[in-house]
């Protein structure tokens, strides 16, 4: 069995986050864990399958937006540790067109046997 799931668990993948450190990030992943990305040309955004999957896209997201930063509002697990909830604002600078993100959302996340096998992310857009 894995990690208890717990707010410091939740915390630990925040900050592995925040570490940019792609290798570290997917410690937390089961094999055939999921990231469904805010965006994407569906209602899911984009459905990564597998470590490779996610470790590739972020290895491209943290690229062109090196700074990207993830600061910690608040973080919930449910009472049968299955879920968590990571809320946030994102900042970051985009290299490829100089744009600053500052963005309010959320990561909801799916555990069994302390890994992460759903990560589902959600962010507020300003238009």
């Amino acid at each position: 069995m894995g990690q208890q799931v717990s707010e410091a668990l939740v915390a630990e993948i925040e900050s592995a986050f925040n570490s940019r450190d792609v290798d570290r990030i997917l410690e937390y992943f089961a094999d055939d864990g999921v990231f469904a990305t805010a965006r994407g040309p569906v209602k899911e955004g984009i459905e990564l399958k597998g470590k490779k999957a996610i470790g590739d896209f972020l290895r491209e997201r943290f690229s062109y937006i090196p700074d990207m930063y993830w600061h910690p509002q608040y973080r919930f697990v449910s009472a049968c540790g299955q879920y968590g909830v990571s809320y946030w604002v994102v900042t970051g600078t985009n290299q490829r067109n100089g744009s600053k993100l500052e963005l309010n959302g959320c990561d909801i996340f799916r555990f069994q046997n302390g890994k992460l096998v759903h990560k589902d992310t959600f962010w507020k857009a300003i238009e």
